[in-house]
């Protein structure tokens, strides 16, 4: 495996050019490349990493170039649990500390459906919350909730402590399956945060 990495570590300028090739293919019509279309082979582990605040680092030095790490992260695919960057002719994985992305922006909006959230994660992405991209809460190690938004196909954005206080402030209370819960809406869906009870101790 070390030197299945070191080749890909080798390879990255490479990488680059590919994955700036399928942008420019997928720019064409206007999206993302589609990556889950592509099953090229493993090449190996890249020693790149995502650390939890969202700063993608490369051979352990954080990667400065905000339009570089937008480009990997169009070709970034998640299976079985693992993160890769994909192209039609190479995969390699990478690791992920936490959540690939981070939402660092909350828009609150309305339509037929009520209200409506939309984020800005750290690579510019608009994602509209909805059944389709959905909010998840988890527990997090100092025993409060870190909430985290579905992007696409897996790959998720954790929602920064600012955000989450938002969120909050926004949340009510409504009955899912017979209990009272408090969450959020967004989309013509509710995401559950906690129990109403226990939301209201903590506040």
């Amino acid at each position: 495996m070390a030197k299945q990495g070191q080749t890909a570590n080798r390879n990255l300028d490479g990488l680059t050019a590919a994955a700036r090739d399928a942008a420019g293919e997928a720019a064409k019509g206007k999206g993302l490349p589609p990556v889950h279309l592509w099953n090229p082979p493993f090449c190996g582990d890249l020693d790149m990493r995502i650390a939890s605040d969202g700063t993608w680092f490369y051979l352990g030095t954080p990667i400065g170039r905000p339009a570089l790490v937008r480009l990997f992260s169009t070709i970034l695919k998640r299976e079985d649990g693992k993160h890769f960057l994909v192209t039609p002719v190479e995969k390699v994985g990478i690791t992920v500390d936490d959540a690939p992305f981070t939402a660092v922006e909350m828009l609150k909006e309305a339509d037929s459906r009520g209200p409506v959230l939309r984020f800005r994660t750290n690579v510019d992405d608009w994602v509209t919350c909805d059944a389709d991209h959905r909010l998840r809460f988890e527990v997090a190690e100092d025993g409060g909730l870190m909430p985290y938004l579905h992007v696409r196909a897996d790959l998720w954005a954790k929602v920064t402590r600012a955000l989450y206080y938002d969120l909050v402030d926004i949340g009510e209370e409504r009955m899912v399956d017979g209990q009272a819960k408090f969450g959020i809406a967004s989309g013509g869906a509710f995401f559950a945060m906690a129990d109403a009870e226990q939301m209201r101790e903590a506040l």
